[in-house]
């Protein structure tokens, strides 16, 4: 397959997202589950999950049908799954209208019940993780998320599926192609894992291509899910992480991740005290928002990234600025599979784990609800025993 320019994928992915709304495998009968978390029906395979049946954000729960389990497909038994901020813009048609009820969910971990007759990289029984991608491009080098077929976790049209779209990971259990799933090492506990698949893979992806040397300075701008694992991420490749935050009372757990400085932003012209002090930035804010002044805190070719994906995927930035700061402005979208297993592996080596905070499935709305109000301390990961 040819590999689109990223502006050329940018463009189709929110094409894409904007558009919403509108082969059988011999497995071992054995290996799929005696409860209904897996049962087969019809070759499909029945679940429960928790969706959304409309703009509210209200959840309730929810049983519905998985595709059958194709030749190159895994079929995994779902033990947990995190709620990302991408999560609430969808289902609440921020990014373009959706078609209900669908289930969010791209930070999954769980165990493999079952295999297609095609896949050797996965056996029944092993540690397994999903990210924002569950089929596509499996020749892309490292750059599946930019391709053109790319299907991701949720949301997405799949004639396979008896919804019509791709259905997430806040449910029992979820069929993949088996090049979008990735292996959790045994010494990584699974609460843990599960932000790694979207939170620590878009944050990681972008720092690599700092290529950081020990001590260059690096800005995270919203600590979040993501700000917080960019910080963790930056100080461990050697970096001097600089965070700016809007929320004081989060000061003292920036410290703790590693941050050397934790800037306030109750103004943003504070933001120019650090005008040209950064060789490089990563800015996780999903909001609308001023950008120029957080761009010029980033030396003169210094690189910002912005990772975060607001309302109608639009920011507002001067084009006078930005030439005036002579900044490389860039964004980037989660990563690829093969930098996805590096990162799983190497949070799994270093100790490096999210902060999390455990729910049940019942608590899935009100979760959200502290989300969007920035009152969650950093990632929310669902038990689905629960569901």
């Amino acid at each position: 397959m040819d590999t689109l320019t990223n502006d050329e994928s940018r463009r189709d992915f929110i094409k894409r997202s904007a558009a919403l709304g509108a082969g059988l495998v011999f497995i071992d009968p054995t290996a799929l589950f005696a409860d209904n978390k897996g049962e087969m029906m019809n070759g499909t395979i029945k679940t429960k999950g928790y969706a959304v049946f409309d703009t509210s954000g209200v959840f309730k729960p929810w049983e519905f049908e998985r595709r059958p389990v194709g030749d190159n497909d895994v079929l995994i038994d779902i033990k947990y799954a995190s709620i990302c901020h991408s999560d609430i813009h969808q289902m609440k048609g921020h990014w373009g209208p959706q078609q209900y009820p669908q289930v969010p969910g791209h930070e999954i971990v769980g165990i493999v019940k079952a295999v297609g007759k095609n896949v050797t990289r996965f056996k029944v029984g092993d540690r397994a993780g999903v990210g924002c991608m569950v089929d596509g491009c499996t020749t892309c080098e490292n750059e599946e998320q930019y391709q053109s077929d790319t299907l991701f976790t949720y949301g997405y049209p799949d004639k396979r599926e008896p919804t019509g779209i791709s259905q997430g990971g806040y449910s029992q259990s979820i069929v993949v192609r088996d090049h979008f799933v990735v292996h959790i090492p045994e010494n990584l506990d699974f609460k843990v894992a599960a932000p790694l698949l979207c939170a620590g893979i878009t944050t990681y992806s972008p720092i690599m291509k700092f290529d950081l040397k020990k001590g260059d300075k690096v800005g995270v701008a919203g600590i979040g899910g993501l700000g917080h694992m960019a910080i963790k991420l930056a100080v461990s490749k050697g970096a001097e992480v600089y965070a700016f935050t809007t929320t004081a009372d989060k000061v003292e757990d920036i410290k703790g991740f590693g941050a050397k400085e934790v800037i306030v932003v109750e103004d943003t012209k504070k933001l120019y005290e650090h005008a040209g002090k950064l060789d490089f930035m990563i800015c996780t804010i999903p909001y609308q928002f001023d950008v120029a002044p957080y761009v010029a805190t980033v030396k003169p070719k210094g690189f910002f990234t912005y990772v975060g994906m607001p309302e109608k995927f639009e920011i507002l930035l001067s084009n006078l600025g930005l030439a005036a700061s002579r900044v490389n402005f860039n964004a980037s979208l989660i990563g690829g599979m093969k930098e996805t297993q590096e990162v799983v592996d190497y949070c799994a080596a270093n100790k490096i784990y999210p902060q999390i905070e455990m729910i049940e499935a019942k608590e899935i709305t009100e979760a959200w609800k502290k989300v969007e109000n920035r009152e969650a301390r950093y990632r929310y990961v669902i038990d689905s025993a629960t569901i």
